[in-house]
């Protein structure tokens, strides 16, 4: 018997590999990640962006945190999500080249001018009236508009 259970705590989950490769193998996913790079954002601007459903963006995005790369945080009625490196130091790695890789992708570039556009318009869309804007982890975002 392990230490850890003998203590009555629960093993720490190892870090599942295929589910990282899985997560990305996903177009969605993979715009989702690339939208999100070194900024935290309501899932709302996904679904404005994206055009797609938020039940479906949500899945998506709790695929992205199974897997454990992407991180959840609730702010009254809005969800915030950020990437978040996985435990694993390949796998970061390979997250880390990925993410810089879909920057040179144009269509992941027409998704981040959309995305620049609907937080920075003086007018928002009315899918997005009173959402937080996205917040900048990093580098420079939106907020600087």
């Amino acid at each position: 018997m392990r230490q850890c259970e003998y203590m009555g705590m629960a093993a720490k989950p190892s870090f599942d590999m295929e589910r990282f490769f899985k997560s990305l193998a996903d177009k969605t996913r993979l715009r989702l990640l690339h939208l999100m790079g070194d900024q935290e954002i309501c899932v709302c601007y996904f679904v404005e962006i994206l055009g797609q459903p938020q039940p479906k963006i949500s899945r998506h995005l709790a695929y992205l945190r199974s897997a454990g790369i992407v991180a959840a945080r609730r702010e009254g009625t809005w969800m915030h999500y950020r990437v978040v490196m996985p435990p694993h130091i390949g796998a970061a790695q390979i997250l880390r080249q990925t993410i810089a890789a879909l920057q040179d992708e144009r269509g992941m570039q027409a998704d981040r001018a959309r995305l620049t556009k609907a937080c920075c318009a003086p007018k928002r869309s009315v899918a997005l009236d009173g959402a937080p804007a996205p917040i900048s982890l990093g580098a420079p975002s939106c907020e600087a508009c």
